[in-house]
């Protein structure tokens, strides 16, 4: 913000200065100390000066207004003695904490939707496991070695750095078979998918059950949806619909039910794609993550010519960062960065490479390797509680990822998401992630996120989740 004088013609003037910036308009002559009072106290009452706001020096906003530095000093005080501000030795002037709210109008806005106290909705890693420490040195060291040219205008491809290490990296331990020169670096999977959507034929076929949200990305690119049934054992790939040319797939763990897919419904994927000259988009967004079983490899690896393989951060270290992948047949390449253009959908660059040293020094691996055994027990302990408490419960989807399945009986799941609300659990039900499209009676269960409660607060979580599913399922 810059300090500025309104002039006879009402047009600001500035005029240099030291220390922080602050935009202040002043109508010509008068008494220009009153008049300054009584701007600072209409920019708290807009609230565009929030409480806890620092405000410049007095001499420093005196030089920025071309004003005398007593007449600066002097409003600071008025507004310091009527309670809009607050000073303090070594930190400065401030904008006192609820001004706003004691001096300005009357708040419209209703009262803040009750928090429930229980957080056991899907798709959210353990914030508090995030490795500061590890992921700092690596953000450090990236800053400090990064090139010159890393400053400036990027490739859309992504940092070579970064597809250098995820080449590697996701060819050791997903069995995705890369080179850096078929990665493309996205803003999450979402981003990669819009991008996909773009460039795709607009028949899709898709799991029957999924993530709403990216059903809707689909719709909105006009893509026509072709519901495929999924079971204990993933999406039923021997009945794909003969109108689709791309094919959503999330194979190592189908969201949200959790089943595998089978290697013989595996092998019918990709001989459909061979077969139609279709492709496959893998969405492999908890794959690192399993407990009760051997590794389950890509799709992808079986025919990288057919398969799109898409992997982000969101579940690994963090949705905050927003970093994805897609790893690209040959012949996609070019359309997907001509879809994305030379300036945007950009990732951060300095995230790009803190990344490829987070993965190069073995701080990813180790970071996978610790959370694996810290969600396993917690899995554990969910499974074990509910034998205890809620014996008639079937759990699934339990084999790998941050969430299980409770399912319920049908007429079930809407009564126990009432009692979960008031309880002070938020929870999903099964049927809300069924695609609009599908014209199968919905599955009816609980979708029970079991990684980002806190410890201190999981076990009450969890006595109170299994109360509320007895009561559902006797």
């Amino acid at each position: 913000m810059t300090a500025s004088v309104t002039a006879p013609v009402s047009a600001p003037v500035t005029a240099p200065g030291s220390g922080a910036d602050l935009h202040l308009e002043l109508p010509a002559g008068g008494a220009r100390r009153t008049a300054l009072a009584q701007a600072l106290r209409d920019a708290v009452r807009s609230g565009r000066l929030a409480g806890g706001t620092r405000l410049p020096p007095y001499r420093t906003l005196a030089a920025d207004l071309g004003l005398a530095r007593n007449a600066v000093a002097d409003a600071y005080a008025e507004l310091v003695a009527e309670g809009w501000f607050t000073a303090r030795q070594g930190s400065g002037t401030r904008v006192a904490e609820g001004v706003a709210t004691a001096h300005g109008p009357a708040a419209t806005a209703g009262p803040a939707p009750e928090r429930p106290r229980h957080d056991l909705l899907q798709g959210k890693p353990d914030p508090a496991s995030f490795p500061r420490g590890p992921w700092a040195v690596s953000a450090r060291r990236a800053l400090a070695e990064a090139p010159t040219e890393a400053f400036g205008p990027g490739d859309p491809r992504g940092r070579p750095e970064l597809r250098r290490a995820l080449a590697g990296y996701l060819s050791r331990a997903r069995g995705v078979r890369t080179g850096p020169e078929n990665i493309v670096v996205c803003s999450g999977f979402a981003n990669g998918l819009r991008l996909l959507a773009s460039v795709r034929p607009r028949d899709w076929a898709v799991e029957a059950y999924g993530l709403p949200f990216h059903h809707g990305i689909l719709q909105t690119a006009g893509v026509r949806p072709h519901p495929v049934a999924v079971d204990e054992d993933g999406a039923r790939t021997a009945e794909l619909p003969s109108r689709a040319r791309t094919l959503l797939l999330t194979p190592a763990h189908q969201f949200p039910t959790g089943g595998r897919l089978l290697p013989a419904r595996r092998a019918a994927a990709v001989e459909w794609a061979r077969a139609t000259g279709g492709l496959i988009v893998e969405d492999d967004y908890d794959g690192e993550f399993r407990y009760d079983r051997k590794p389950v490899g890509a799709v992808q690896g079986l025919a990288p010519e057919h398969v799109v393989y898409a992997g982000s951060l969101s579940k690994s270290l963090s949705p905050a960062l927003r970093l994805g992948w897609l790893v690209l047949p040959d012949d996609l390449i070019d359309r997907i960065l001509a879809a994305k253009g030379l300036r945007e959908s950009w990732a951060s660059t300095l995230d790009q490479l803190a990344l490829a040293d987070f993965i190069d020094c073995g701080a990813y691996d180790r970071h996978v390797r610790r959370m694996r055994l810290r969600y396993r027990g917690r899995r554990d302990q969910l499974v074990s509680v509910l034998a205890a408490r809620a014996p008639e419960a079937r759990v699934t989807g339990i084999s790998a990822g941050l969430h299980a399945v409770l399912e319920l009986p049908p007429g079930r799941e809407a009564p126990a998401l009432a009692a979960a609300r008031a309880a002070g659990l938020a929870l999903d039900g099964l049927s809300s992630y069924q695609h609009p499209a599908d014209p199968a009676p919905p599955r009816e269960g609980l979708v029970v996120g079991y990684a980002a409660p806190p410890d201190t607060a999981f076990a009450q979580a969890l006595n109170a989740l299994a109360e509320l599913t007895h009561r559902a399922t006797r």
